[in-house]
């Protein structure tokens, strides 16, 4: 049995994200509160990706880091929309709810390790 990887190509990670994001998203239930939370979650989770993307076509050091600050920011928020929003309650909606935060969690520190890493101008 061959063990599944993770996905070591940031840009390919990050978006695989965002369309997890996206997918989740479209199975939720429809109420007042995801409807709020359902947008801001959207936003946030393909906001990693499409900066990592801007980063890497940056301008200079101090442009890339303000772009990984930027998808550090943007996972941190994506964890926090996913903690608020409502699922239909299934083990199925919970379980991918938990693998998207610890996914959220995990941009977290590598982009903080990024920043880390970078040596200043």
């Amino acid at each position: 049995m061959e063990k599944e990887s993770k996905i070591y190509d940031l840009e390919e990670r990050t978006g695989k994200f965002a369309e997890r994001i996206r997918d989740f998203c479209l199975k939720l239930p429809k109420n007042s509160a995801n409807y709020e939370y359902v947008s801001q979650l959207i936003r946030s989770g393909s906001s990693p990706g499409a900066n990592y993307i801007e980063a890497n076509e940056s301008l200079g050091n101090k442009d890339f880091k303000m772009k990984i600050k930027i998808c550090r920011k943007e996972s941190k928020e994506s964890a926090y929309w996913l903690r608020l929003i409502i699922t239909d309650g299934s083990d199925t909606m919970e379980e991918e709810r938990k693998a998207l935060r610890q996914e959220a969690k995990e941009f977290i520190l590598i982009f903080t390790a990024i920043l880390n890493n970078r040596k200043d101008d």
